[in-house]
């Protein structure tokens, strides 16, 4: 009997946790002066697209690809928005803040695969944002795991 190792959308808690964790984080992002600013024109639905696509990128429903129009949107939604460093460092900051607060899993297995996807897409956010990014290979939404530390790893 071989035991199945949950996705990481799965091990958060799905839809609802993922949907909380983006309304409170983009609460948090609407008040603050440095991120207030590149967020000033989201829509009302923003906090939930980005909910479906963080359940896509960790292993849930794919329909983000299928309905929002997948990588090749996201892409399009952050080019030529110039992020800077310090504005990213701060979105990092409130998304771990937004997760604690939500009650995401707390355990180092899930967190560490978090916090390696939330430092990786940002990354990746303020590099395809600056005006010289050169067009992205990527074709699909990327899809996150466990890395070295699947849960239950003693």
């Amino acid at each position: 009997m071989s035991e199945t190792v949950p996705t990481m959308y799965e091990w958060a808690g799905g839809a609802e946790a993922l949907g909380r964790l983006t309304e409170d984080f983009y609460r948090r992002v609407r008040e603050d002066e440095l991120l207030a600013p590149i967020f000033q024109y989201m829509t009302d639905d923003h906090p939930q697209h980005v909910a479906i696509w963080l359940g896509e990128v960790f292993g849930g429903p794919k329909t983000y690809t299928e309905e929002l129009g997948g990588f090749r949107r996201m892409l399009k939604s952050h080019r030529g928005r110039e992020i800077q460093p310090e504005q990213r460092r701060r979105w990092v900051k409130l998304m771990l803040e937004a997760a604690d607060e939500v009650g995401l899993p707390a355990d180092p297995e899930f967190r560490s695969a978090f916090v390696a996807y939330i430092e990786w897409g940002s990354r990746r956010a303020m590099a395809n944002s600056q005006p010289e990014a050169p067009p992205s290979r990527r074709e699909s939404v990327p899809v996150w795991g466990w890395g070295q530390a699947p849960p239950g790893m003693p």
